[in-house]
């Protein structure tokens, strides 16, 4: 499994990581023992948040006795986001996770909440050891420029977006602002949702063959094609074990230029939007 920094945190962490929203749902003996296998084939990245259900409750079940292997992320909402209900809820996070710290935390989306509460109350946390780090998600530049504002340099470990072959509008401006600061880009649903491309279109030909010529499938192919960037990482979500197996052997794959380039043409990233798409 190839490795990447996680930001300015200087951990190393898998590039293919293992995601939970909609975890919850299913069935959770196989939900566990996905989550295992994952840890069992290097994915130390579990990414989870207060906002999917039991989702971190399943996690806990699944790194029990093997917290040390795992670099363990969770996120808050932004009504949670003062400073002092961020402190809260980082609390009873760490109570579902049965853990006495997160590695990062993230919140989950911009609110309200003055920045500078946000993230005083998460430097706090820090100092307390309760969080290594601390991130943001669905962050565009201009709210990445006022986190920098408060935080400074080196400070935002990660901005948790969107990003698979079909949405590619963090290219345009997130991508390359999150690798001049040194700030890692973690991709959510990196298969899209529900909407992978289907073999006969033009995009799913073009995997096809890629997949054909690598010897790898075409969701791994999708999955190498996003994490190309030393400073992008991917957390697909999989329920059962054949999955996370498919998954944690896209870590392993490595395009060349000209493929890259005919998925390029074949899935263009299209006008600069005016915000970012947010889930």
């Amino acid at each position: 499994m190839r490795q990447a920094t996680f930001g300015p945190t200087g951990r190393s962490v898998s590039v293919i990581g293992q995601g939970t929203w909609y975890l919850d749902e299913a069935h959770r003996p196989d939900a566990v023992a996905a989550l295992r296998r994952g840890l069992d084939l290097g994915m130390s990245h579990i990414d989870t948040a207060e906002m999917y259900g039991e989702a971190e409750l399943v996690v806990a079940e699944a790194i029990a006795g093997r917290r040390d292997e795992v670099f363990l992320v969770s996120k808050v909402l932004p009504n949670h986001a003062s400073a002092r209900s961020v402190v809260t809820a980082c609390e009873r996070s760490l109570a579902r996770l049965k853990t006495d710290r997160l590695d990062s935390y993230l919140l989950h989306w911009r609110g309200g909440t003055p920045l500078e509460d946000t993230i005083g109350a998460f430097e706090g946390l820090v100092r307390q050891g309760k969080l290594l780090s601390w991130g943001v998600s669905n962050f565009d530049v201009p709210d990445l420029e006022d986190a920098l504002a408060v935080a400074g340099e080196g400070r935002i470990a990660c901005n948790q977006v969107l990003y698979h072959l079909g949405e590619r509008a963090i290219e345009h401006a997130v991508l390359p602002w999150c690798a001049a600061h040194g700030v890692a880009l973690v991709a959510y649903s990196p298969f899209g949702h529900d909407d992978f491309p289907e073999p006969d279109s033009a995009g799913g030909r073009v995997l096809g063959e890629i997949a054909a010529e690598t010897g790898a499938t075409q969701r791994q192919v999708a999955l190498a094609a996003l994490t190309r960037s030393p400073s992008v990482l991917a957390i697909p979500k999989a329920a059962r074990i054949a999955h996370v197996e498919e998954n944690a052997a896209a870590g392993e794959l490595t395009l060349t230029d000209g493929q890259w380039q005919r998925l390029d043409d074949a899935f263009p990233r299209g006008a600069k939007p005016a915000h970012l798409p947010m889930l």
